[in-house]
């Protein structure tokens, strides 16, 4: 019999999946503890529509992302930092102030966790990669100055 799993069931398939059970496990297991339905028509028109609207979901994240990395690719921020002799910082540029700095002077907002930079103690130039989808990253050049 086939059936359209309503919740994760252990060896047989996640939620949302179609598969193929025997008569006796669907009516007597499945069924009664409300972890499937019967695959007929109105269940299988209802996993197609909820696939379709995944993979729309999905669709528009992409676009959402690649339109940012093509905001931000190129750009450079400007942070200023206060230093000691040497021309050393006091403490370093942190992952939170460029995507503080980036939200100011660019409009975007950019989740810390996803920009990798490596560690920024002196003046210059830096690259910083940020990971906005799988695959779709964009560089954004940071300047430290005084």
């Amino acid at each position: 019999m086939k059936v359209v799993l309503l919740a994760d069931v252990k060896g047989h398939g996640k939620k949302g999946e179609l598969c193929n059970v025997s008569d006796g496990y669907a009516r007597n297991f499945l069924f009664p503890k409300n972890l499937a339905v019967e695959a007929d028509k109105a269940a299988l028109s209802e996993l197609k529509s909820r696939e379709e609207a995944k993979a729309h979901h999905k669709q528009e994240e992409i676009d959402a992302a690649k339109a940012t990395a093509a905001l931000l690719n190129g750009k450079s921020v400007e942070i200023k930092a206060k230093a000691g002799q040497g021309g050393r910082l006091f403490g370093s540029v942190t992952s939170k102030e460029i995507a503080a700095e980036i939200k100011n002077s660019l409009g975007i907002e950019i989740d810390r966790k996803k920009m990798s930079v490596a560690d920024i103690k002196n003046f210059g130039e830096y690259t910083a990669d940020i990971k906005l989808y799988t695959g779709i990253t964009a560089k954004v050049t940071v300047k430290v100055t005084e």
